[in-house]
């Protein structure tokens, strides 16, 4: 299963004429292709799967799927796996 992870936009830059940005995945910053999503902003959350942005999403809509994520990852170490 592959999930894509809000992360916020925390630098934008081109590079080889290809729109790029670096974003914080809470604490872990990677370089990220923002081609898909040209409205996207410095500062703006996106869904990023595979080093691609594929969609933008409010700042609440990203706390409430870290969130859900973060409990889905706390349930998995209960159970130990």
């Amino acid at each position: 299963m592959c999930l894509g992870i809000p992360g916020k936009i925390i630098e934008i830059f081109n590079h080889e004429s290809t729109r790029m940005g670096k974003v914080d995945f809470n604490g872990v910053e990677l370089e990220v292709c923002l081609e898909a999503v040209p409205e996207a902003q410095l500062g703006n959350y996106v869904i990023v799967h595979a080093g691609f942005a594929i969609s933008t999403l409010s700042e609440s809509e990203a706390k409430e799927t870290l969130d859900i994520l973060n409990q889905l990852d706390s349930f998995q170490q209960e159970l130990g796996n």
